[in-house]
């Protein structure tokens, strides 16, 4: 939530606000408290939208008695009823409103009369408006008499009145100072909490952001968050840096240099310390610290430790700081943190290096690179070894060594994009020796090959790599087993062979433990995508059970993965998953982060496979936020959201997403992915009407699949492919497709091309009038499907048969069943399509499950509705997508807004 149009989150807090302040003819009082920043404005003003009462707002922190309160009734035009005489009174404190007043009465001249006289005609006033809302705000910043005015209204509130109140807890601490409203008055007191990630990634939405670093980096205060959103850039946002500056400017000079120590420490730390780099005594710095924290400067993070509320306020008072006086604070907790043991790496090596210390700057962060790599912090370790690396007082050595530490860091983690940058600077270097050179390049190609369009420059560089390594074979190995790979780019099958002779003879020959396990990862799963191997159980066993160091179990976990990988494209889901438990087990356990995040994709496409469509879509879409930058992950994800949208008739969703996936640069995609987002393109085609764009993804796609030559990856396009050439006239061409599959999966290890064939012959037995052949042939690739776990595709074989034998006495139920098989999965459209033959036919067979009625909550029917209107929809195309009449949709649609409490569609979108 944040001053922006969108709203995220608070819904129990809003409903609880609003439940006390709609009804009219009652006293009712709030109090929203909450640090700077988190959203109180905000609800109170989505509370007071559909509230029919007089709203009064005023905001304190004026310079003069009961400012609030009166900003809040100048702007009075009208009053309900006459106001009594007292609140003649205040003509002089509202002159903008004399007109609604009576004649002042003349003063008593006692001070506290006086006062009680204003706090009865401002509650006269209140009184005269009938149902009226007063909106106090900042209440933290109000002089005593606002305070006590409030106070008055509080417990002894007119009958129509009611009052909100926000503030600050942590700057009022007294809070209202024990007054309480009678007990007939409702209440409510709220205390608003910063966002979750999930809160964060709402807000966010399209930007191409992490919700995770941006909810780190502002620790989910949504103020904070939406500057940083408007900003854009990495630096301190200005409204954020304003705001932090402003609490500077109130505090005494010694709380100011409490506050510098503390940005220069950069985390949270005793008053001790803190005091030793501000160069304060003990009693001046608790002083100090009491006042910073007292401003909400500083705040108590943990026991006696102390710190910023989020990085921006640290960043903001560190830039504060003159230069000379910002070095002499990072030398002095250089030398406050040295005494520690064990030596905290990371600070020491960040203190020396904004010290000037080059010396230790190089001892401390190589130091604490090979730390965060021991503990499988890569992504800290891969930004250490950058910043040494920008030195340009480095010794030759040093930049060989660093440079190599730096591949072999990106390419275990997930930072891939700033270490090309400086790999490809590193080519260009003169220091970097002929030897370390090869190396160098292996890295940058194999971190290529993970970014969008790279893949082809990648392999590129790998190969150039290989011939550089020729006196190195250990490493020119490694090269080829990435060229092996055939999933990657558009290599053929014949050119793959070669390298996978290599790769193999590369295995044989291996004496290091980790460098064999390394190859065996590449090597076994390139078999099995080809459908060569003998079988997962007969590659497994080349794998070693047990392991001796942590580089072994890396490489052993991805193996699992990879080959979890193989098994989900080509069918063998059983042993997908487990392999997936055991793979994730061992990365998680030694730090591979870039072998869990694979390994997070296939599960991924593995529950689109076996049916498991519960909150996959929300799920790819959070993988979508972490991985985003990894193209092999990000495109899978992608690919998987495309079939879901298509699944669901979401057409416009669905095609953004397979577009993602690089489906339209076959050099620079993932093979299988590319492939499969042809067949899912295909699909969308065909679900539309649209049979000749269909045959053109068909074209496309085994366009893919020929150029490579492994029609092990055709288990989703040859049946999509057969039906949309069926579907154009281009029997032949149909024919050819089958035999061409026929051929290539011949003696083949490939359990879903295997079901696929057989849907691809009955279609063509029913083309050619053999009725009965079709059923049987759908009918045993439903059985088929129904082996290897792939529920979905065995409900798409089903319906072909029973459209096979449509009309018999059976087939009706059947369908309706089969319609809330596809409802169980989330496949709305296939769903409305079986119900919409179902109708042709005459059916109304009820559901197995019986009749319910929903009251006032979504039937699964008007939930599609509402999911649909909410992508902004018109009637006619939610229509054609849940094939019903724009009748029945306009009646969907209207029980859903009334429903969901909304009187628009407009507000759907929001």
């Amino acid at each position: 939530m944040t001053r922006s149009s969108v709203f995220v989150g608070r819904t129990a807090e809003l409903e609880s606000l609003r439940a006390l302040l709609l009804p009219r003819g009652s006293a009712a009082f709030a109090v929203v408290e909450g640090e700077a920043g988190i959203g109180k404005s905000r609800l109170v003003r989505e509370a007071l939208d559909r509230v029919d009462r007089t709203v009064l707002m005023g905001r304190c922190g004026h310079p003069f008695p009961y400012g609030a309160i009166l900003d809040a009734l100048n702007g009075l035009t009208e009053t309900a009823e006459q106001p009594s005489r007292i609140t003649g009174v205040l003509r002089t404190l509202l002159p903008e409103i004399t007109r609604l007043l009576p004649p002042e009465p003349a003063p008593v001249g006692d001070r506290r009369f006086d006062r009680h006289r204003i706090f009865r005609a401002v509650r006269e006033l209140l009184a005269s408006l009938g149902p009226a809302v007063l909106v106090i705000e900042d209440l933290h910043w109000a002089d005593d008499d606002t305070r006590q005015l409030v106070g008055f209204l509080i417990t002894d509130p007119p009958p129509e009145l009611a009052v909100v109140v926000t503030f600050r807890r942590e700057e009022l601490p007294g809070g209202l100072g024990g007054r309480r409203p009678p007990e007939h008055v409702a209440r409510t007191q709220i205390s608003l909490r910063p966002f979750t990630i999930a809160e964060v990634r709402a807000l966010i939405g399209e930007e191409p952001v992490s919700a995770e670093v941006l909810h780190e980096r502002t620790a989910g205060i949504p103020f904070v968050v939406e500057e940083a959103l408007r900003w854009g850039s990495d630096g301190v946002p200005p409204m954020v840096r304003e705001d932090v500056l402003e609490r500077l400017a109130r505090l005494p000079i010694t709380a100011n240099r409490v506050a510098q120590a503390a940005a220069v420490l950069g985390v949270a730390e005793t008053a001790e310390v803190i005091g030793e780099v501000a160069g304060l005594t003990p009693q001046r710095c608790r002083v100090a610290l009491t006042a910073a924290l007292a401003a909400g400067a500083l705040r108590e993070v943990g026991d006696c430790r102390y710190g910023f509320r989020h990085s921006f306020a640290q960043q903001s008072v560190h830039d504060t700081v003159a230069g000379p006086d910002r070095r002499e604070l990072h030398l002095r907790a250089l030398r406050v943190l040295e005494r520690r043991e064990p030596k905290p790496l990371l600070r020491l090596a960040e203190h020396s290096r904004r010290a000037g210390v080059l010396t230790n700057w190089m001892r401390y962060g190589e130091a604490a690179a090979a730390q965060a790599t021991e503990s499988g912090d890569h992504a800290t370790a891969t930004d250490l070894l950058q910043r040494l690396l920008e030195e340009p007082e480095l010794a030759a050595a040093d930049v060989n060594r660093l440079a190599v530490r730096l591949g072999q860091s990106a390419h275990v983690g997930i930072d891939q994009l700033d270490p090309i940058t400086t790999l490809r600077r590193l080519l260009g270097d003169r220091r970097l020796a002929t030897a370390v050179r090869g190396e160098v390049r292996l890295f940058l190609g194999m971190l290529l090959i993970r970014q969008d369009g790279n893949l082809s420059a990648g392999l590129a560089e790998i190969e150039l790599a290989v011939r550089e390594l020729a006196e190195r074979p250990n490493l020119a190995v490694k090269g080829v087993a990435v060229l092996a790979q055939p999933f990657l780019g558009s290599a053929q099958l014949p050119v793959l062979r070669r390298w996978q002779k290599q790769l193999h003879d590369g295995v044989f020959d291996c004496v290091d433990p980790e460098l064999r396990v390394s190859l065996l990862a590449s090597h076994l799963p390139a078999r099995l995508h080809i459908g060569e191997g003998g079988g997962v159980r007969e590659l497994l066993a080349a794998l070693p059970e047990d392991v001796a160091t942590q580089g072994e179990q890396r490489q052993l976990a991805r193996a699992h993965c990879n080959l979890a990988d193989a098994c989900a494209s080509i069918g063998h889901y059983e042993w997908a998953g487990s392999l997936l438990v055991s793979g994730l087990r061992l990365a998680n356990d030694c730090g591979a982060p870039f072998v869990v995040s694979t390994a997070r994709a296939t599960q991924a496409r593995l529950d689109w496979f076996t049916g498991a469509w519960s909150g996959l879509a929300d799920r790819c879409v959070r993988l979508l936020d972490e991985y985003h930058d990894l193209f092999p992950v990000a495109s899978e994800l992608s690919l998987v959201l495309g079939l879901l949208a298509v699944a669901r008739g979401e057409w416009d969703e669905a095609a953004r997403w397979f577009a993602a996936t690089g489906v339209t640069r076959p050099r620079e995609a993932i093979g299988p992915v590319a492939i499969d987002a042809c067949a899912g393109l295909t699909r969308m085609w065909l679900s539309k009407g649209e049979p000749e764009a269909a045959a053109q993804a068909a074209d496309d796609g085994l366009k893919l699949l020929r150029d490579k030559g492994i029609w092990s990856w055709s288990g989703d396009i040859a049946p999509v492919a057969v039906t949309a050439l069926l579907g154009t006239g281009r029997e032949h061409d149909a024919y050819r497709v089958v035999d061409d599959l026929e051929t290539g999966i011949a003696g083949l290890d490939a359990p879903l091309p295997t079901a696929a064939l057989l849907t691809c012959r009955a279609q063509l037995a029913e083309a050619r009038g053999d009725r009965s052949g079709a059923i049987e042939l759908h009918r045993a690739a439903t059985t088929r499907y129904e082996k290897i776990g792939a529920p979905y595709f065995a409900a798409l074989a089903t319906e072909r048969e029973l459209l096979c034998r449509m009309g018999g006495d059976r087939s009706q139920e059947e369908l309706a069943a089969l319609a809330e098989t596809f409802d169980d999965f989330g496949a709305t459209r296939d769903a409305a399509r079986c119900r919409h033959l179902l109708r042709g036919l005459g059916g109304g067979t009820p559901s197995r499950r019986g009749r319910r009625g929903y009251g006032n909550e979504l039937s699964p029917r008007e939930q599609d509705v509402a999911r649909l209107l909410a992508q902004g929809r018109t009637n006619r195309e939610i229509a054609e997508v849940l094939f019903l009449s724009p009748r029945t949709v306009e009646q969907h649609v209207a029980r859903a807004l009334r429903k969901l409490g909304v009187s628009s569609r407009g507000e759907l979108l929001t």
